[in-house]
């Protein structure tokens, strides 16, 4: 519009005395229009309502007095075209103040970005959208972009402007659903919200989905972030590129951080777990969720704030710092990611801007009932790329080494917890999420395809066919799935009086067949020590003695196992009761020497597993493995050879019955001497000392099978290894 125009009553500016217009920029600001004698010029807009005089100030000192028109809107026109300035507000008798002029910028969105946005395939959408420092101009503040398609109008709210909005309305983007402003002044650590204005007229005051960092709950606003840590980590990152993971040793040890130890922050928790997990001989910790969550009952699965790494214990540098100390120290980073569900909070994602947005509107889709929590629209490119830019986010801007994802099964069906007439079939009449699946395949192949050697792990306990197959043979084109079978069944083993075992060998076994199915992590996980359970140790049977030989034999015929492995905290020195959120582990057990033996036999595991290749570096190659056990069958007995790619060979033999085998014959691939590298048995571990004495020796019978004569300690397992193999390591049990 002209400055000539007579538009004091127009609607537009009304609107935009209100705030509640869609492009308040368009009547703020500066404007270019030609004058009565056909020269260039600039009119100047500002709302200050209540203000008793406005002027502009440009970069030489000059001012621009302004004239209040009408509805606290102030104008003057300047000769020549629009140039930066800033505005001095002076209200009664009170000093004048001086300040940026939001609405004198352009928007810090390209078309492209607006497009890529569209098309949920914004790589790094957490650049764009959110709250970000920025200089436009010669003005230092920050910028704010949402996406809100549904709203009539969006306003940033917050400290900064005493949580009245009116002086902050955003702009539409138009048909993207963005709105966007930028704030001169403003600063690293501003709190703030959206005031939305829905549809139906009601304002609702809702978190920033892309908020890079949030208040410490119970309190809900976002935080301005802006990161300044250096990373240290290059080394690291570039062995990690060219590392193919499944041919890779990997023990993987969960932590809870609020619970490890009480009180301790990302920075001060550094020191203590590098020297545990480097004592325990853990390739890796794997984080339970560590996104935004307003629960800490919730263990962090119902997330808040997807972008915003949990305030609880620091700043997102702060994680930065710890997960920069962990790769320093050789150690790699897991994190829980949850992309199948989210809380129904009024502050965060939910009908965010009044209608279903990130949600599915149908409920037979969009709500988990058991969990009382909502499920993601899969099928809505904006959302989809919500959650691919979120898992590249983790990747990118702190370094993870993996992703373990949450629930996947919740997300592959849609009949998933419900009954007859609660879902509706995909469009094939099927019972598979067929829009989740193709996200899930996108945001495998992306972030493999931008983070070479990462980890995408799935947490997938039904038969869901290549589950690890590359997406283009049809797979979802993760790296690991946890191998919930393996678990369930070995545990019910496990639990049994030894007396019993021999009737249900199956139960440790029957994994053997579809091991190579898959590429399998094996778990014992929180979800197996909590809500009754008890803890690892409290599942064996017998006195505490038996409890953690069971223990010891358990986890070394684990180690032993096809797969990957995970031990959730605590386990790895026998915490006896089951874990709680609202409280430490028993570190005082180790100061009772049969726990502190326990915690050494799992350092001695984890680093004679990681010397021997046959044990890891054809997990996923059904050719690396054989049964052993004749000739002396023993239905308590499991014995099996793995191979590694350059002849190396060890053997695993689990004595799972309560008492010991004394000259149990059993044939072996090989003739010659065989070192017993591991003996769960062994007195340094709190067990007998029972054994081997370090090595057997293998005859050949009647030229066809090599055959040894070994002692089997009660509930144990030792692992062998043929001398003339390459790579014998030391025997570690003294």
């Amino acid at each position: 519009m002209s400055y000539a125009e007579d538009v004091t009553a127009s609607a537009d500016w009304v609107a935009v005395a209100e705030a509640s217009h869609h492009d308040p920029h368009s009547v703020l600001g500066a404007h270019p229009f030609t004058d009565a004698t056909e020269r260039t010029a600039t009119v100047i807009r500002a709302r200050r309502p209540l203000a008793s005089s406005v002027a502009a100030v440009f970069a030489d000192g000059s001012r621009l007095e302004l004239a209040h028109i009408a509805h606290g809107i102030w104008e003057a026109q300047h000769a020549g075209s629009p140039v930066a300035y800033r505005l001095a507000t002076a209200y009664g008798d009170d000093p004048e103040t001086e300040a940026g002029d939001p609405y004198r910028h352009l928007p810090t969105l390209g078309d492209i970005d607006l497009h890529l946005i569209a098309e949920g395939r914004h790589e790094r959408l957490w650049e764009v959208l959110g709250s970000h420092v920025r200089t436009l101009d010669g003005d230092t503040g920050v910028s704010f972009a949402v996406w809100a398609p549904d709203a009539t109008s969006v306003r940033v709210v917050g400290d900064h402007n005493g949580w009245n909005g009116e002086s902050h309305a955003m702009r539409s983007m138009g048909v993207s659903g963005v709105w966007e402003l930028f704030i001169p002044g403003l600063t690293a650590g501003t709190t703030y919200k959206y005031e939305i204005r829905t549809r139906s007229g009601a304002w609702i005051l809702k978190a920033d989905p892309m908020a890079q960092a949030a208040q410490v709950p119970p309190e809900t606003a976002s935080v301005v972030s802006r990161s300044t840590h250096v990373w240290s980590d290059a080394a690291w990152m570039t062995r990690r590129a060219a590392t193919h993971a499944v041919a890779q040793p990997l023990s993987v040890y969960e932590l809870h951080l609020g619970s490890w130890r009480g009180g301790l922050g990302y920075r001060e928790i550094a020191d203590p777990l590098i020297a545990h997990v480097t004592a325990a001989g853990f390739t890796h910790v794997e984080f339970m969720p560590l996104a935004e969550h307003p629960f800490g009952g919730s263990w962090g699965y119902q997330v808040s704030g997807y972008y915003a790494a949990t305030s609880r214990f620091g700043s997102p540098d702060d994680l930065r710092h710890l997960i920069d100390r962990l790769h320093q120290a050789g150690i790699g980073v897991i994190m829980d990611w949850v992309p199948g569900h989210f809380p129904k909070d009024e502050f965060a994602l939910a009908r965010f801007d009044g209608q279903a947005l990130y949600e599915h509107p149908d409920p037979r889709r969009g709500e988990h009932q058991d969990w009382g929590t909502l499920i993601f629209d899969y099928g809505r490119p904006e959302v989809r790329g919500f959650l691919v830019a979120n898992a590249l986010f983790w990747l990118e801007e702190f370094h993870v080494d993996g992703l373990r994802v949450d629930a996947v099964a919740s997300m592959l069906y849609l009949d998933y917890s419900r009954e007859a007439g609660e879902w509706e079939p995909n469009i094939h009449g099927g019972r598979e999420n067929l829009e989740a699946i193709r996200f899930l395949q996108e945001v495998n192949a992306t972030a493999y395809r931008l983070h070479p050697g990462i980890l995408m792990i799935a947490e997938e306990s039904t038969a869901f066919p290549g589950v690890t197959a590359p997406t283009d043979h049809a797979g979802l084109g993760f790296g690991f799935k946890w191998n919930m079978g393996w678990m369930n069944d070995s545990l019910q083993y496990i639990q049994r009086d030894p007396l019993h075992r021999s009737h249900h060998e199956g139960e440790m076994t029957f994994s053997f067949v579809y091991a190579f199915g898959e590429n399998y992590l094996l778990p014992i996980s929180h979800d197996e020590v909590v809500h009754g359970k008890g803890s690892l140790l409290a599942k064996m049977p017998g006195d505490h003695w038996h409890k953690l030989a069971n223990v010891r034999a358990y986890l070394a015929y684990m180690w032993g196992h096809p797969g990957k492995k995970l031990l959730f905290m605590g386990q790895e020195f026998g915490q006896l009761a089951e874990w709680s959120e609202s409280r430490e582990l028993d570190w005082w057990l180790l100061d009772q020497p049969s726990h502190a033996q326990l915690q050494d036999f799992v350092g001695a595991l984890n680093r004679t597993y990681r010397a021997q290749s046959p044990l890891w570096e054809r997990d996923n190659d059904g050719s690396s493995f054989s049964r052993l056990g004749a000739p002396s069958w023993d239905p308590t007995v499991i014995a099996f050879e793995r191979r590694d790619a350059h002849g190396g060979r060890v053997v695993v033999v689990s004595n799972f019955a309560g008492v010991e085998r004394g000259g149990y014959r059993l044939q072996l691939p090989r003739p010659g001497v065989w070192n017993e590298i591991l003996n769960t048995d062994a007195a340094d571990y709190g067990g007998r000392g029972s054994g081997n004495l370090g090595m057997v020796v293998a005859s050949t019978d009647d030229g066809v099978a090599a055959t040894a004569t070994i002692t089997l300690p009660a509930l144990s397992t030792i692992w062998l290894r043929h001398q003339g193999d390459p790579h014998v390591p030391t025997v570690t049990h003294g």
